[in-house]
């Protein structure tokens, strides 16, 4: 593969032996199944994918489908603990069985693989990226409609690696207020671009505070520039989420399942409309 390679294996006139991008998707285990796959990204860290991500899978299940999450942030990850799911998962002859929460989400996370939940994961890239693809090759994931991966934050290995290993659909970005957020974002954007993977929308996480006495919405982070983001990349706004304290106690108890809220309303409605 020549060092100049863009990734993008249809544009390209070497003979490397990856002329189609699909040859690089790797095959899920044998008794799984998978519909659908979306990826939530960010830019960078601490705007709140992870919280985005099982809202999505919650609000998606309260539909009346089956939602499952491939915990793709190997160093970081917190979805276990926001389903109030825990290890260890079941191993079969061939594979692993994914963990379901209370509800249903079907869910493989690293957290799930540990003796102890807080012991770090202090890994190079290829092994991150490695335990993402034997997430999708070597787990049962059992009649899944939808399927969120939730990716750590920036454009390193392991969203290079969902991108062209998974079968991605389309990509949700996580952002926040802060106008710094516009440089991140673009990045996400073009790496998306570059990828050929289609991008469903922003999402703007800790918009606003609405004070539960009086109504007012204070912006805690300054004045959004999401609109003006989405704009100069062609995209759509399809929710902001304000700062809740209620959201942010169900997450720390495990049961962000049981959160009523309805935030993400729609980035719900374009997901599965797109699929009429």
């Amino acid at each position: 593969m020549s060092e100049e390679c863009t990734h993008d294996c249809s544009t390209c006139s070497q003979h490397c032996g990856h002329a189609n991008p699909e040859d690089l998707i790797e095959k899920l285990h044998p008794l799984s199944s998978v519909k659908h796959v979306y990826g939530v990204v960010s830019g960078k860290g601490g705007v709140g994918k992870s919280i985005v991500t099982s809202m999505l899978a919650a609000s998606i299940q309260r539909q009346g489908y089956r939602t499952a999450i491939l915990d793709a942030d190997i160093t970081g990850p917190s979805i276990p603990k926001m389903f109030g799911v825990k290890g260890p998962v079941e191993g079969i002859d061939d594979g692993i069985l994914a963990k379901e929460s209370k509800f249903g989400t079907q869910i493989m996370s690293v957290n799930l693989l540990l003796d102890e939940e807080t012991r770090p994961v202090v890994w190079r890239g290829p092994v991150i990226a490695g335990t993402v693809k034997q997430f999708w090759t070597e787990v049962v994931w059992k009649d899944v409609d939808y399927m969120f991966v939730d990716m750590p934050p920036g454009t390193g290995d392991v969203p290079l690696t969902v991108f062209q290993s998974l079968p991605i659909e389309g990509i949700f970005i996580v952002t926040s207020p802060q106008e710094l957020v516009s440089m991140v974002v673009a990045k996400a954007v073009n790496m998306a671009n570059l990828m050929n993977v289609p991008i469903v929308g922003l999402i703007e996480n800790m918009s606003y505070f609405k004070c539960p006495d009086c109504g007012k919405e204070y912006k805690i982070f300054g004045d959004s520039h999401i609109s003006e983001i989405a704009d100069a990349n062609g995209l759509d706004v399809l929710a902001r989420i304000p700062i809740d304290p209620e959201l942010a106690k169900v997450c720390d108890a495990g049961a962000v399942e049981l959160f009523e809220g309805d935030y993400l309303a729609g980035a719900v409605t374009r997901l599965l409309d797109g699929k009429k």
